[in-house]
């Protein structure tokens, strides 16, 4: 919640659309609906050959969604073992700024993983 803007996070299973850790508040105020939904959006973009890059190892990082009052991120965990946790931060559009936000997610999940 340090991510200026932010209104609410989560961490997910993307396998399994369950919320790992949540803070602040979610969309339609469910965590675990927010948590289902981030899972199936992950989920579907893995596994859509338009999204699905040719190139080894160039994996999916993020992705934005857009609406008129906030921005929707969601930053995969990249791991050496299973890589099954995403990072979800609902960022006010007015508060926020998308492309600080999409570097401090960034090196969150790098701690993640270092930790």
């Amino acid at each position: 919640m340090t991510i200026p803007g932010a209104i609410g996070a989560s961490i997910v299973d993307y396998t399994t659309g369950f919320p790992v850790a949540t803070t602040g508040a979610a969309p339609n105020a469910d965590h675990e609906a927010t948590a289902a939904g981030t899972a199936d959006v992950v989920q579907a973009a893995n596994s859509r050959s338009l999204f699905v890059s040719a190139i080894p190892h160039d994996l999916l990082e993020d992705l934005i969604i857009t609406t008129a009052g906030g921005y929707h991120l969601l930053r995969v965990v990249q791991t050496e073992f299973d890589s099954r946790l995403v990072l979800y931060v609902w960022l006010d559009r007015v508060r926020g700024n998308l492309a600080v936000a999409r570097r401090q997610m960034q090196r969150l999940a790098d701690e993640l993983v270092a930790t």
